[in-house]
């Protein structure tokens, strides 16, 4: 069986959730939400090694919460750099893997199904990432908030994480981006700049991004749906 690092990205601050703790610190069903995003990776059996990038500050407590909570694939924990991409790519130097998976560490809700389909992905084609079909209508506005396109819904997904790629092939599109002086919204957005065709994945609307104090409370919501129907992370 093929396996793969994880690079775990909880790096930032974030201003949106309004608290002064780190979102991805803060507790969801007795635990940080960062461990339960670990656990799912801990539990997959074909990750064999996980980088924990956090900041300078969180490495002690992100240490001891590895331990308690018998984390072993964490090989690494890490500090991150000045943006989300200069944080990928620390995490990248520290694994060994022919193949990576990329993970935001607010995004606990991921499943073992949909780490294997991304990763599956990437072994077809050489880069995927996970996605859903976007619901709503998206406006293109010109520089004086006016409507200036409405592209076709059908051909517009929202990127979800985790990202799959051969590590030597991202590293080489973070060093071309970081010579170029050029910064991403994604990693997968720094692999179409060097060319290379991402697969767009099946994701689940489920596996969100929590950001502000909303997505606290939906994700609540999940984690009592899924007790309720027996369900594994």
């Amino acid at each position: 069986m093929r396996q793969a690092g994880v690079v775990i990205v909880a790096a930032g601050r974030g201003t949106r959730m309004g608290t002064s703790e780190s979102k991805q610190y803060l507790h969801l069903d007795g635990k940080p939400i960062i461990v339960h995003t670990l656990e799912v990776f801990q539990k997959e059996p074909l990750v064999s090694e996980i980088v924990l990038v956090t900041g300078q500050q969180d490495i002690d407590r992100c240490r001891q919460w590895v331990d308690s909570f018998g984390l072993s694939k964490v090989t690494r924990v890490i500090s991150g750099g000045a943006e989300r991409q200069d944080s990928v790519y620390k995490g990248l130097q520290e694994l060994t893997a022919e193949w990576v998976l990329v993970h935001d560490g607010v995004r606990p809700f991921v499943s073992g199904a949909l780490i294997r389909s991304c990763f599956e992905g990437a072994l077809d084609s050489g880069a995927s990432v996970l996605a859903v079909p976007v619901k709503d209508t998206v406006k293109v506005a010109d520089a004086e908030g006016y409507v200036s396109a409405t592209p076709d819904r059908r051909s517009l997904w929202a990127i979800q994480t985790p990202q799959a790629f051969r590590r030597s092939e991202l590293m080489r599109a973070h060093e071309q981006a970081k010579a170029d002086g050029f910064t991403g919204t994604d990693d997968s957005m720094l692999a179409e700049r060097l060319g290379m065709k991402v697969k767009l994945v099946d994701g689940d609307y489920s596996n969100i991004k929590i950001t502000t104090p909303e997505d606290l409370d939906y994700a609540a919501f999940i984690r009592s749906k899924r007790e309720r129907q027996g369900e594994d992370k």
